[in-house]
């Protein structure tokens, strides 16, 4: 059979039978730690503060309009960017987070304080019959806020060193009020619409309504730390993949101010955007108004520069070969010098590596490398025809310019003027009343639950690991003791073992006893059929149970060994040498004084310290006696060793109760007395190593260990980690 000790052993593996067989052992702690998590969550879900979500939509234009003269280049090298990635930075920056946080005084929070834990729950219950009622204080609380309370403050400044700093206003009557800071130092005493300013802290109340008494919570924040606490709380994502839509959600507990805060956000931003474009087009009326004066005084000088000409040669006519290569001259010229206009418009946007700035600069190459080869055309040409063409193309390209400069300002300055930007609100900020954002029962109920049974599963994997108790006789026999039996852990053993740690009296707690057909008991008869053929290589009639650790059970073990031995009609004497906490005088019933250490002392005879067991006749006890202040030294006296020499031929078995191996050395000085030595193991308790360890220390003695005796075996839902024992009774009286 596998078992869960051997596959310990192995960590590569994982005994998925041996887990689940852990779960279903453990399953009315993971059921109780599951339900106790489902009420918190369902606590929570009622009480917990309800959190509101607002939400808005903006639309941003693919590509802002593009301003007159320029060019739509992008469309031309098929560069498609959506512009929200860029817009919805702009949306949560500071200079638009930074003026709602003004208009909306962001920055300065109070809140009225409530009894801890069902206060903030009671005060929203309160639903008042008139406008501004508030709740009565309950049984006198009046410090705390029952519903109703209101507090507006239109200005707080406060020094540096109160900045963030948990403030406490206390109402009071007729408008009054007491501000106070974390110390409970009095800053100013004002009334409500009033401006106070005292101790370095400027206050005015703009609302106040509450109970006199009444204590609200005030903080005045830091601006810049305001706007981040914004920037990380406004959430902004674009709705698809370049569609342009972005979504905007704020979560507060107050509805209003979250709507509030949304419209502030979308129609800052939208205004400066507004700005923005109108700002772009000022900027490039400026240039071209710059320039008109300019390209004016060129046309001046080429009309007079011609008209000399033609005066002085007599009005000399172009041929039609030249009027063709002035046309051509003309077209590129005007063609060049739109280009360097829109050039200079583009420097002040991009850097020469951007894809516009190139493929404009290409242009113009191209264009300068068409008029060079018009260039050499033109001076095949006679002289004469040659000026009178360089003339008139001067005044035909300046005169073009001109009038194009004049058309771009009247656009430019209608554009201006009728701004309108390249983003609008979609869907104005909206709170849904009816179902509050948080808490969900629906995800918050069940959610517990399942964190509960993860917390229970993790709860009882991890004592297991941490525990990792001895579970299968083969990891004892592993270390070289045998196995001789493995006693179950029964209900009434259990009820007994609760009795015995609760109970210091006279009654008897003796299983043999009490439940003699229980499967404990059947097994402590298999342990006395192992034990009357191991004791025949014995060299006398004296066994020793003892245990590694206090609380194997090694007690229970020698007294109710003893008595199905005794049953047997055996002639049976059980010693308690436990005289630091030996309790086999609560098993057998009695008191421990008059025992063992006043016989090794010589202060009692063995007929005044020998005592019999009711219901048992053949076995006898000793009990421990006063607990004297070196029991390891009286083990160690001769009389120890006479008292065991002189009970041996009484009694067909001695049985001797001892302390823990570890613990003490008692249990090494007895097993030199003794022929069997016998170590009890409790299950999922004792430890590989420390059994080995008991094992160890007994042998440097020179005491050999018999074997084991696995107490306390539970039942697994694997199955058992040991021998299995079945209730074998009558079903009927006879």
């Amino acid at each position: 059979m596998t078992t869960k000790q051997t596959f310990a052993t192995r960590d590569e593996d994982i005994d998925l039978r041996a887990l689940l067989g852990t779960v279903l052992d453990n399953k009315w702690l993971i059921a109780s730690i599951t339900v106790v998590f489902l009420l918190i969550s369902v606590l929570y879900s009622i009480l917990a503060t309800p959190v509101y979500q607002a939400s808005a939509s903006v639309q941003v234009e693919q590509k802002a309009p593009t301003l007159p003269g320029m060019s739509d280049l992008t469309e031309t090298l098929g560069i498609s960017t959506s512009q929200a990635i860029t817009e919805i930075q702009l949306l949560t920056s500071r200079k638009v987070l930074g003026q709602a946080v003004e208009n909306l005084k962001l920055d300065i929070e109070s809140q009225p304080k409530h009894l801890p834990f069902i206060g903030s729950f009671l005060a929203r219950q309160f639903i008042g019959e008139h406008p501004g009622e508030i709740a009565a204080p309950v049984f006198g609380l009046s410090r705390y806020d029952w519903g109703g309370s209101q507090l507006d403050i239109f200005q707080l400044d406060v020094p540096a060193d109160l900045l963030d700093e948990k403030l406490s206003l206390i109402a009071g009557d007729h408008g009054t009020y007491t501000l106070q800071d974390p110390d409970g130092n009095v800053l100013i005493n004002g009334h409500l619409g009033q401006m106070v300013t005292s101790n370095g802290v400027t206050m005015q109340v703009r609302t106040l309504q509450a109970n006199p008494g009444t204590r609200f919570r005030v903080v005045r924040h830091s601006h810049m730390d305001t706007i981040a606490v914004l920037q990380k709380k406004i959430d902004a994502e674009e709705q698809g993949k370049d569609s342009g839509i972005i979504a905007l959600t704020y979560n507060n507990i107050d509805p209003i101010l979250a709507t509030n805060l949304l419209d502030q956000v979308t129609s800052l931003y939208v205004r400066q955007n507004v700005d923005r474009s109108a700002a772009e087009a000022a900027n490039s009326l400026q240039f071209v108004r710059e320039q008109l004066p300019k390209v004016k005084q060129e046309l001046e000088r080429a009309t007079s520069a011609l008209n000399t000409f033609q005066l002085k040669e007599h009005s000399v006519d172009l041929t039609m070969q030249t009027q063709s290569l002035l046309d051509q001259n003309v077209s590129i010229d005007t063609n060049l010098d739109q280009l360097r206009m829109q050039m200079a418009e583009v420097q002040r946007h991009y850097t020469p590596e951007h894809p516009e700035y190139r493929s404009m600069q290409q242009q113009i190459n191209q264009l300068e490398g068409e008029k060079g080869a018009l260039q050499h055309k033109i001076g095949l040409l006679p002289n004469t025809q040659q000026e009178l063409l360089k003339l008139n193309r001067d005044v035909t390209v300046t005169s073009q310019t001109y009038t194009s400069l004049l058309n771009q300002a009247q656009q430019l300055d209608i554009a201006r003027a009728g701004t309108v930007g390249s983003v609008r609100i979609i869907d104005q900020s909206a709170v849904n009343l009816a179902k509050p954002w948080w808490p969900r029962p629906i995800w918050v109920i069940p959610g517990g639950a399942v964190l509960g049974f993860l917390v229970a599963l993790g709860f009882i994997f991890l004592r297991q690991m941490l525990t990792r108790g001895v579970e299968d006789p083969v990891a004892i026999e592993r270390l070289g003791l045998p196995v001789y039996v493995s006693i179950p852990l029964s209900d009434t053993q259990r009820k007994a073992a609760t009795r015995l740690g609760h109970r210091s009296g006279t009654h008897q707690h003796l299983l043999a006893l009490n439940a003699p057909a229980d499967m404990a008991t059947e097994a402590l008869r298999s342990l006395r059929t192992s034990l009357h053929f191991a004791r025949l290589e014995t060299k006398n009639n004296v066994l020793m149970i003892s245990s590694a650790s206090p609380g194997a059970g090694k007690s229970f073990v020698a007294s109710n060994l003893a008595v199905v031995m005794a049953q047997a009609g055996q002639r049976v004497l059980l010693i308690d040498a436990d005289m630091r906490k030996g309790l086999l005088h609560r098993m057998v019933g009695g008191r421990p004084d008059n025992g063992l250490s006043e016989l090794i002392a010589g202060q009692a005879q063995i007929s005044d310290v020998i005592r019999p067991i009711n219901g048992v006749g053949q076995l006898m006890f000793i009990a421990r006696g006063k607990i004297p202040p070196n029991p390891s030294e009286l083990l160690m006296h001769a009389n120890f060793t006479t008292l065991l020499e002189t009970l041996r031929p009484r009694y067909d078995l001695i049985i001797v109760d001892t302390p823990p191996v570890l613990a003490v050395t008692d249990a090494a000085v007895i097993g030199h007395h003794v022929g069997t030595s016998l170590l009890v193991v409790r299950f999922g308790i004792n430890q590989v190593r420390e059994i080995a360890l008991a094992k160890q220390r007994l042998e440097q003695n020179g005491v050999a260990i018999k074997g084991a005796i696995f107490n306390l075996v539970e039942k697994r839902a694997a199955g058992y980690y040991a021998y299995a024992y079945y209730a074998y009774a009558p079903t009927t009286k006879v």
